[in-house]
């Protein structure tokens, strides 16, 4: 299997919340995780937590709403491999909340990783309440797998949404750290990343056995000022899909790596990483 598919010990559903617990992938090569400074509940189950981390200072600080990968399928990975670009970011005056949620064999899939994902944005406003953080100022980070909730949540949603009709959440931006732009239109190349059926499972069939959800999660305009994509092993979306995305006024910037690893672009202290780093800083503290 990919890199990325590797079971992540320590990680199993029904474990007791892994606070940085888990295969990191490399990431923390050069830079070890910070411990968050709490980890705060949006839901019963297991994986219903984030880790919020703080920069020294008074702030108000910009926020990252970050969402991990493991081609949506439990045991592969969690939050804990985005720990030390969480620290980084915090180093650099971003606050982090650092989101784990369900994945298909753990109650996720459609609707159950949804549900978690629009939990988690609910969280956001408790963040904001009780933090120095900057409503103004919040990106939703999503790398692999994590693309998904980073666009849904910013997305306006009908009745054939996996929770039917929802408001977008209210962000400023969005980084997607070599993901797909849109799940149905780049089935073929994500599934090759995973190196197994990814896709299907998590939608619950094919395009052909359920039209109406593929639909409901395809490319189409998001309440976002700026969206990047900063993509290693993927290629960039579809011309198509890149049209429908400014169509509704969003800038949007596409950094391809195409000598990278899946993880050196979200690895502080790799040479991607570095490269692409000062584009995503200004994502997050605002333009």
């Amino acid at each position: 299997m990919a890199a990325g598919c590797q079971p992540a010990p320590g990680g199993a559903p029904g474990a007791s919340v892994p606070v940085a617990s888990g295969d990191r992938f490399g990431a923390d090569a050069h830079l070890a995780p910070s411990r968050p400074d709490a980890v705060l509940r949006y839901a019963d189950h297991p994986r219903g937590f984030a880790e919020l981390r703080l920069p020294e200072g008074e702030g108000p600080f910009p926020l990252a709403v970050i969402f991990h990968g493991g081609c949506w399928k439990a045991g592969i990975a969690n939050q804990a491999y985005m720990a030390p670009l969480a620290t980084r970011w915090q180093d650099l005056g971003i606050a982090t909340l650092n989101v784990d949620y369900r994945e298909v064999g753990d109650g996720g899939g459609w609707p159950g990783s949804f549900a978690d994902w629009a939990a988690a944005g609910e969280l956001v406003d408790r963040v904001v309440a009780d933090h120095p953080v900057d409503p103004a100022r919040i990106t939703l980070v999503g790398h692999s797998a994590g693309a998904l909730p980073a666009q849904w949540l910013a997305a306006r949603q009908g009745t054939g949404g996996p929770l039917g009709p929802r408001e977008p959440l209210a962000v400023r931006a969005a980084i997607v750290l070599d993901g797909p732009a849109d799940v149905g239109a780049e089935r073929a190349a994500f599934d090759a990343l995973c190196e197994f059926s990814a896709v299907d499972p998590f939608i619950g069939g094919d395009p052909a056995a359920h039209p109406d959800r593929y639909g409901a999660l395809g490319a189409g305009p998001l309440a976002l000022e700026d969206l990047l994509f900063v993509q290693a092993v993927l290629p960039a979306a579809p011309p198509a899909v890149q049209a429908a995305i400014r169509a509704g006024g969003t800038r949007l910037q596409i950094r391809e790596n195409p000598q990278a690893s899946h993880f050196d672009i979200l690895t502080p202290g790799a040479e991607a990483y570095r490269a692409n780093e000062p584009a995503m800083l200004e994502v997050l503290r605002g333009r």
